[in-house]
């Protein structure tokens, strides 16, 4: 950064950083995960289908303390990352301040016992003959895999085997619908992945949970929902939010469309990632988290 002034360094956009799970919910809160290990009608991960564990929201909320945010953010990402419990991070009037995270295995230990995952053979917990094993992949990225190792540390911890699968960037973002090992196809128990907000309106970022927008192979995978769940309250909520006009109601919307989603586990947020810009010291720019960093180049100048 040889020129540069550190103290002139922005950050100018958040980014959240999530851990996403194979869920779906009801409108009752009931939770009908689907399983991408077995098959309906010809598809895995079928929203037909029912996940052997994450059904259980006691598994999911287990899974949110197994995950040491502060650690992370501190250890992995640093001073450009916070470590966050909700998935909607920006602009600051649509942030919500009913979520918290707390990293507890202690805690998440006492919710797998009383959701009757006991330990078994070598530690790891069992219930009706299944051991608890999870799949968690995520694209090739040094960060992500250090990530990894920090959640999957915790879970041994708590009797969770985790099995660690890394694709490569470009397989794992790929739209291709032949291509089983994408975000979209979503063939694991756990999945990592960063989600941009590129618009200061949340509302086509929130897009991605809704009931029409799962990913299956009805729409080619290539539908927002990769997480497949679903909420009859979340569709309401956003359609409510689409229609309001009145500012200070419309972000009380945007806050409960977040907090429906983190209150029901279907992502685990981790941080909130900024985007840094770095300029010389003498260097007067006005800098845009929606727009390219030279949005305003005609009014940059110089001092001195």
């Amino acid at each position: 950064m040889e020129g540069l002034d550190a103290a002139r360094l922005r950050g100018v956009a958040d980014r959240p950083f999530a851990l996403c799970l194979q869920v779906e919910s009801g409108r009752a809160g009931r939770a009908d995960a689907s399983d991408p290990w077995s098959e309906v009608d010809g598809e895995r991960g079928s929203p037909k289908s029912r996940h052997p564990i994450f059904s259980d929201k006691r598994v999911r909320q287990a899974l949110t303390m197994l995950v040491d945010r502060g650690s992370i953010q501190a250890g992995i990402y640093g001073r450009d990352a916070s470590a966050t419990a909700n998935f909607l991070n920006a602009p600051p009037h649509f942030v919500s301040k009913n979520t918290s995270w707390a990293f507890a295995i202690d805690k998440a230990s006492a919710l797998l016992d009383d959701a009757g995952w006991k330990p078994g053979a070598e530690g790891i917990r069992q219930k009706d003959g299944r051991r608890f094993k999870l799949v968690f992949q995520t694209a090739t990225n040094s960060l992500r895999q250090k990530t990894q190792m920090v959640i999957k540390h915790a879970c041994g911890k708590a009797g969770i085997e985790v099995e660690l699968k890394t694709v490569e960037a470009g397989v794992f973002f790929s739209s291709d619908p032949a291509n089983p090992d994408n975000i979209g196809h979503f063939y694991a128990d756990l999945q990592m992945y960063t989600s941009p907000l590129n618009q200061p309106d949340p509302g086509a970022f929130m897009q991605q949970f809704l009931s029409d927008q799962i990913s299956s192979k009805a729409n080619n995978w290539q539908a927002r929902n990769v997480t497949r769940w679903r909420s009859a309250e979340f569709d309401e909520t956003y359609r409510a939010s689409q229609a309001e006009m009145d500012p200070v109601r419309r972000a009380a919307l945007a806050i409960r469309l977040n907090d429906l989603v983190v209150e029901d586990v279907a992502v685990i947020p981790i941080v909130t990632r900024k985007v840094l810009a770095g300029m010389k010291k003498n260097i007067q720019a006005s800098l845009s988290a929606w727009e390219a960093y030279t949005w305003d180049l005609g009014s940059w100048y110089r001092e001195g």
